[in-house]
């Protein structure tokens, strides 16, 4: 499983959000390209995902929005692996709700886990950083397209791409790329976990596809991909951008 020759071949790399969907699939090909792997994720059984990864792999359950927890997450990895190479900023949560129906606890609830809890966790990783690194946040194509519902979300995720380009602004001279990969709808339990009934289920799904140019939505793995590219040196000369996987959504 472990690639002699991949693109992050003796890299340690670190993913938030990383048991389950684009967190876990970019997991799984960082471990394939020859990359050391640490997870953190909010379930409690994050320690046994990131052992199906393999004897490299550290899992270790947390909250983003828990300072603490990010903290101790990023001395694990520090024990576990001496530095870091690759930070894969992926937790966040998405929920829709009309203006009028938005609460003060959903308002916090989004920001702290989307914004603070990203902010928090590229600071508490940054003395692990060294250079040549790189850091990729996981943003959406919803901060270039305004939908009814996701005012909140839609703001979580503009703020974030305003911390990509700052960041990228601040570290360029420590040698640390920051860049953003923003899917568009993907085929995970993200999207319909809140929902019980299947057929309604299936006929939400059905409807965003049909919104898509491509008719489909995408896969974790297809998103893993785009992260790998702007984890690795292929991108060595890319900072500040966004990789939009959206299957043509958010341009035509």
């Amino acid at each position: 499983m472990h690639a002699t020759h991949g693109k992050l071949t003796g890299k340690v790399a670190a993913i938030t959000g990383g048991n389950r969907g684009i967190g876990l699939a970019t997991a799984q090909l960082f471990r394939a390209e020859g990359a050391r792997v640490a997870i953190f994720g909010r379930d409690e059984a994050t320690p046994e995902h990131a052992a199906l990864l393999g004897a490299d792999a550290l899992g270790f359950a947390g909250d983003v929005t828990s300072i603490h927890d990010v903290k101790a997450f990023f001395q694990a990895v520090e024990q576990r692996f001496g530095h870091l190479d690759v930070l894969f900023v992926n937790a966040g949560v998405s929920k829709s709700a009309p203006i009028a129906d938005v609460t003060e606890d959903f308002f916090d609830e989004l920001f702290d886990i989307n914004v603070k809890g990203a902010f928090f966790t590229v600071q508490q990783a940054l003395p692990l950083l060294g250079s040549p690194a790189s850091i990729v946040i996981n943003t959406s194509m919803v901060n270039q397209v305004g939908y009814p519902a996701l005012s909140v979300y839609s703001a979580t995720k503009a703020a974030l791409r305003a911390l990509v380009r700052s960041f990228a602004a601040e570290l360029v001279e420590r040698g640390i790329r920051v860049n953003a990969v923003s899917p568009g709808p993907i085929a995970t339990t993200l999207l319909t976990r809140d929902i019980p009934d299947a057929a309604t289920r299936d006929a939400i799904l059905t409807g965003i596809a049909s919104a898509i140019p491509m008719k489909r939505m995408g896969t974790p793995a297809e998103i893993a991909r785009a992260v790998l590219y702007l984890a690795s040196d292929d991108a060595s000369f890319t900072t500040a951008e966004e990789l939009v996987v959206d299957g043509g959504m958010s341009q035509f």
